[in-house]
């Protein structure tokens, strides 16, 4: 702070000694900042030219990533929503509705017929004259089976579960401490116009029936079993009945997972005499449109990756950006679909064709060719999974976009920012040198026109004392 007021003190005073016409007559601030520019300029244009290179390779780095991650977004996208997919659909859709399960691809159609649908069991006990009512305390203890009629059949396999009740308990106690023992039954209280009820419900299917016991005669009201007076059996636990393709099938869910391979069907409603047809979408058109608008997106990335590394281009020497090249280079060849034995198993099989300039085309014929020929395999090729387009696309762009690779776009961006980062801290420690420079200049300068200033006043005097002199003579 010191030295910058005694800078600026010393170059005013040197500004006015020479707006009076003493000293040198030459600005020295002007000369100072002149030759501190001067002996630093080359150092500086080196510093800007460095920067505007790291620039150039930040960005053309950061546009090839940004168009990959696009890439690898959209196609995601496309595989996720499933529109080129085998998707299964059902001609009465009251009935029920299908999706796909696992990676397969089912084909041709079935019949469906549903005789039966699954029921929970559902169980209200006697009235009470309030939701707050006591109830005893104790034990209930739910025991699982069948329930045929007024019989009881225990499946042991099931384990039992005891539920304690506390001292005092109310109606709406035994419902909280039914759903806590996350036994596979709900409970509820509600009011009818008989009074406060205890409502229970179990899961779907006919093994999934229960009885409610008690060795605690005060708490002999809640206990149920078939036949007993205490409630009222409202719906028997029942398994789901159907046909596929007229072959009959059970199930204790209406979720049916195993009937149509790779098929899970969500049961409705049944349709007792009138099946209904199961059929899958053909999505040829829709993986032919999709595969130009790869191939486009492809050659987006390639462009930028030619411009980017021909002679001369941005990232002409950059590992990362030659890495990725060579990976999409050799994408068309790559087993995409290892161990499948129709013929969809690379990308070249789905009509990609590489140009010798290194952009992409779409060879329609085998593209149309492979179709034919194995339709569930180039459907395959587009479903979520390990292998398939997208993971095959997914992986060239993680590998792209890491950090931890040396070799990597992503190494390449982060080491272009580092040495960025460096070069600001130079520009800064080179300013901090000029302006030293500078100011010492200056203040030598102002020092030298300040004794050039006395020596003139001395001369003036000196001359005018002789000219006195000889006036005297």
């Amino acid at each position: 702070m010191t030295s910058t007021s005694s800078t600026t003190s010393a170059t005013t005073t040197t500004s006015i000694v020479t707006a009076l016409g003493g000293g040198s007559g030459v600005d020295m601030t002007a000369l100072a900042n002149n030759l501190a520019n001067a002996q630093f300029a080359s150092r500086n244009e080196r510093l800007a030219a460095r920067s505007d290179k790291l620039d150039a390779q930040i960005s053309a780095a950061s546009n090839i990533k940004s168009l990959m991650l696009g890439l690898d977004t959209s196609l995601g996208a496309l595989v996720r929503s499933g529109s080129l997919a085998r998707t299964p659909s059902i001609a009465n859709a009251a009935v029920a509705t299908a999706t796909l399960s696992g990676s397969s691809q089912p084909s041709g159609s079935f019949s469906l017929e549903v005789t039966q649908l699954a029921a929970r069991q559902q169980l209200a006990s006697a009235p009470f004259a309030a939701t707050t009512s006591p109830v005893g305390s104790g034990t209930l203890t739910l025991k699982f089976g069948t329930v045929t009629g007024g019989a009881f059949a225990h499946d042991t396999a099931h384990a039992a579960v005891g539920i304690a009740i506390p001292q005092g308990a109310t109606l709406a106690d035994v419902a909280t401490a039914i759903n806590g023992a996350d036994a596979g039954v709900s409970a509820y209280v509600t009011t009818t116009v008989n009074g406060a009820q205890l409502v229970l419900k179990g899961a779907e299917g006919a093994a999934n029936g229960f009885v409610l016991e008690t060795g605690d005669a005060s708490l002999s009201a809640l206990a149920w079993s078939p036949g007993s007076a205490n409630g009222t059996l409202m719906n028997t636990a029942t398994d789901a009945a159907f046909k596929v393709d007229g072959l009959p099938m059970t199930a204790t869910s209406n979720t049916v997972t195993d009937a149509i391979p790779g098929v899970k069907l969500q049961l409705a409603a049944t349709n007792v005499g009138a099946p209904t047809t199961v059929g899958f979408s053909d999505p040829s058109s829709a993986i032919a449109s999709s595969m130009q608008d790869f191939v486009d997106a492809l050659n987006e990335v390639v462009t930028a990756l030619n411009s980017a590394t021909s002679l001369g281009g941005d990232l002409a020497n950059d590992a990362g950006a030659r890495a990725l090249k060579r990976s999409l280079s050799g994408l068309g060849g790559t087993t995409i679909m290892p161990g499948a034995t129709g013929a969809a198993r690379t990308l070249a099989d789905l009509g990609l064709k590489l140009q010798r300039d290194g952009t992409f085309t779409l060879d329609t014929d085998r593209l149309s060719a492979t179709q034919a020929a194995d339709p569930k395999g180039v459907a395959a090729m587009f479903t979520n999974g390990v292998n398939g387009v997208f993971a095959t696309v997914d992986k060239i762009y993680r590998a792209t976009t890491t950090t931890s690779d040396a070799y990597s776009l992503g190494s390449s961006i982060a080491g272009y920012t580092k040495k960025k980062t460096g070069l600001t801290t130079e520009k800064t420690d080179l300013a901090e040198q000029q302006e030293k420079l500078r100011a010492r200049l200056v203040a030598q300068y102002t020092a030298s026109e300040t004794r050039i200033g006395a020596s003139k006043s001395t001369l003036a005097m000196l001359t005018n004392q002789i000219a006195q002199w000889n006036k005297s003579s």
